[in-house]
């Protein structure tokens, strides 16, 4: 068996610590300011309510927790928080029958990267009774999985491309002649053959090569561009798009309970410059990332936090997923599963650049 590293203890000491952990707990669970009579009854402290009122005052004191006015009990601060989650708690791992329901779900998926991001983001909500959040995979340089062209009218067709990552663009494209569908089965066809794994820089290369004398390469040459335009804007943009699930458990807690500040954290989401610097961070780690209440840089986003992981290959494609609660979540179990689900995605994206 695996030596247990003893924790560094910090600023608080072990009695202290004890204390703080019980009244994180408590009000997780019941969203009322806690008091000392609660914690000498339900958490076996060994110490009386006057030790305990004494400690509560001290940690108060120290900024891990406040006093709400109306109120005798106590609550966590985000330094409180912050202080529990870096030296006080080890998030536990699934047990492993959530992890083999997480795996079989996953595993009706594999080859079908598109649906990844979704089922992450559902399985995250789930499992935390938190919001779920999943952004794709975005590789530096997207390439074409696959084409298709489906008439609309006859001079109007809709372009269908797959990423390899499994992002899916669709452009309307209006043709310079008329076309039925037989004619853009057969464009498509040869754009797959000529395309396929390419790179938007490629694909204007590939273009270059066309006779502009030929009448066969007139449709062809315009889809391809299109296409590489697509790629282009697609490569630019850190972030292409944010999956959440799970918006209705955020909205059942007390804290959001007849208030707007949900609808305004959502807004501050999607903000593609603040995704960006988002997932830089995160990406930049590799690891579990927390972001506490006052921490997360918009003041929308100050009554929520963020349990944050990267998953994929860097320098080829990197997405990220998590969960986003009020700040009185279930650390523990947020980081425990947001841990596994980015591990299962890692494995997913090493098996599709394998």
């Amino acid at each position: 068996m695996a030596r247990r590293v003893r924790r560094t203890i910090g600023p608080l000491d072990l009695r202290e610590q004890a204390i703080l952990r019980a009244v994180i707990e408590e009000y997780v669970a019941s969203a009322t300011p806690v008091g000392s009579v609660a914690l000498v009854e339900r958490y076996g402290l060994g110490v009386s309510s006057a030790t305990v009122r004494s400690i509560l005052a001290e940690l108060e004191g120290a900024g891990y927790l406040s006093h709400p006015h109306t109120s005798a009990g106590r609550v966590p601060t985000d330094t409180g928080y912050r202080y529990y989650v870096e030296s006080i708690v080890d998030p536990p791992a699934l047990t492993p029958v959530e992890q083999l329901m997480i795996r079989h779900q996953f595993g009706q998926v594999e080859f079908a990267s598109e649906h990844w991001f979704r089922l992450a983001a559902t399985t995250l909500a789930g499992l935390t009774r938190a919001a779920g959040l999943a952004t794709p995979a975005k590789p530096r340089a997207a390439r074409v999985r696959r084409v298709d062209l489906v008439t609309i009218q006859e001079r109007l067709a809709s372009l269908i491309l797959v990423l390899r990552e499994g992002t899916i663009k669709q452009v309307l494209l209006t043709l310079d002649e008329p076309a039925d569908q037989a004619t853009l089965s057969t464009a498509a066809s040869r754009l797959n053959h000529l395309f396929a794994d390419q790179t938007a820089r490629q694909i204007d290369a590939g273009i270059e090569r066309f006779d502009p004398a030929d009448p066969a390469n007139v449709l062809v040459r315009k889809v391809a561009e299109r296409i590489a335009r697509t790629m282009r804007e697609f490569d630019t943009a850190l972030i292409e798009e944010l999956f959440s699930d799970g918006l209705l458990n955020v909205m059942e807690a007390p804290e959001f309970a007849q208030s707007d500040k949900l609808r305004r954290v959502f807004t501050a989401l999607e903000n593609r410059t603040y995704l960006g610097e988002l997932l830089r961070s995160v990406a930049g780690g590799g690891r579990v990332r927390v972001f506490i209440g006052e921490e997360n840089r918009p003041p929308e986003m100050h009554d929520v936090s963020l349990v944050l992981a990267p998953y994929g290959q860097p320098g080829r494609a990197v997405g990220v997923v998590g969960v986003l609660g009020p700040t009185r979540m279930s650390y523990p179990q947020a980081i425990g599963t947001v841990r596994f689900v980015s591990g299962l995605l890692n494995e997913l994206v090493d098996h599709l650049y394998a």
